[in-house]
């Protein structure tokens, strides 16, 4: 059985795609199948490491991203995708996988329009609480659509949709307290705080971050998720804010935290500050209370969406962008971690919005279509 995956290059669509395909390999083995042969299709590989222990082959095609804004950038990705169409059609066939599964963006519209050409069977998941274009195109022909939200169910044909929540991957499913501290170099017993820019970091979030870090380090373990485009800026200018404090060394800047380390610091973390893509899904399934900053709709049409979905469950506070201060997140944080009360809530309301096995059931599907498809 061949089964191809796709989906937008960031580490939101990348990594759930990779909980997936770890889900088919050991889904298999339990059900006494030959294991799937994977494939994975897009303009990057974007962690060819996780490929790599995987056994997914990657297929390389071009992708242009059509901007919601005008721009001549929509003129060249345009010819892109025309190409990356093409070179799809050929890759795809090359390939004939016995189903596809694509968890949207633009990325993965070139591979959509070959499967919808070559009546390959589709399934897709879409992250968000408000569907993105790729994945309202290919829910026209797909035979199943996974949706993390219920406010996605509206936008798709409801005989197809099943409410699965986002896969997450078993490395960091569960957090882990044990020897923590001492891993990540915190205190005995100061509250910790994580905060998560994604995997390629968020710009507002680090500055703001830095210019709140006196007041927070006199309290707080900080625990920071820079992004490895700013880890140098970021720790030469907290070098400089922290000079001569007395708490510097309650301050830990990493670049990305790889998954040993992400299980520790959630196994530590008190509060979790954080984007509003499908980190939200992980900060749940480890029942940690939040405080959710969402892109602004001019730059993301769906992170307030996730957000304000979010919030409804009482697992986390939001604060948008154009709120986003010091003083603000300093006070939302100080009241959350003096109140008992509220992080029991918001830990409850987490757990309830967690699915744990978003990533079997799709892998159940995909399995179940595929050995259809092979008949």
């Amino acid at each position: 059985m061949k089964i191809l995956l796709t989906g937008s290059g960031t580490g939101g669509h990348f990594y759930p795609l990779i909980a997936v395909a770890d889900e088919l390999t050991r889904r298999a083995k339990d059900q006494h199948l030959i294991p799937p042969q994977l494939y994975f299709m897009g303009p990057h590989p974007y962690d060819e490491t996780a490929l790599l222990e995987h056994n997914i082959t990657f297929t390389r095609i071009s992708a242009g991203k059509i901007r919601r804004y005008v721009s001549v950038w929509n003129i060249t990705d345009t010819v892109k995708t025309f190409f990356g169409i093409v070179r799809a059609l050929f890759a795809v066939y090359r390939i004939f996988p016995d189903v596809i599964f694509s968890k949207g963006g633009y990325t993965s519209f070139p591979v959509m329009v070959a499967a919808r050409i070559l009546r390959i069977p589709v399934v897709i998941h879409e992250s968000d609480s408000k569907p993105g274009r790729a994945n309202l195109y290919a829910a026209k022909f797909a035979e199943k659509i996974a949706i993390s939200y219920p406010a996605a169910a509206e936008y798709f044909p409801q005989e197809k949709v099943a409410l699965t929540g986002n896969p997450v991957r078993r490395s960091i499913l569960k957090p882990h307290t044990t020897g923590a501290r001492e891993y990540l170099h915190l205190e005995a017993r100061t509250p910790v705080v994580l905060f998560l820019g994604g995997s390629q970091g968020a710009k507002r979030i680090n500055e703001t971050l830095l210019d709140a870090l006196p007041d927070l380090v006199k309290a707080y373990e900080i625990i920071h998720q820079t992004g490895k485009a700013h880890i140098d800026d970021v720790k030469k200018t907290a070098s400089v804010i922290l000079k001569d404090n007395p708490h510097e060394s309650r301050y830990h800047a990493f670049p990305y935290l790889n998954d040993l380390a992400m299980k520790m610091a959630a196994g530590v973390a008190n509060v979790v500050v954080s984007r509003a893509g499908s980190t939200i899904f992980e900060i749940a399934t480890w029942g940690t209370p939040s405080i959710i900053l969402p892109l602004s709709s001019d730059v993301s049409h769906d992170q307030i969406h996730n957000a304000i979905n979010y919030a409804r469950s009482g697992a986390c506070v939001v604060v948008e962008d154009e709120n986003l201060t010091p003083n603000v997140l300093t006070t939302n944080l100080t009241r959350i971690l003096e109140s008992k009360e509220e992080q029991l809530t918001m830990m409850k309301a987490a757990k309830s919005f967690a699915r744990f096995d978003a990533a079997e059931k799709i892998a159940d599907a995909l399995l179940e279509i595929g050995l259809r498809h092979e008949k």
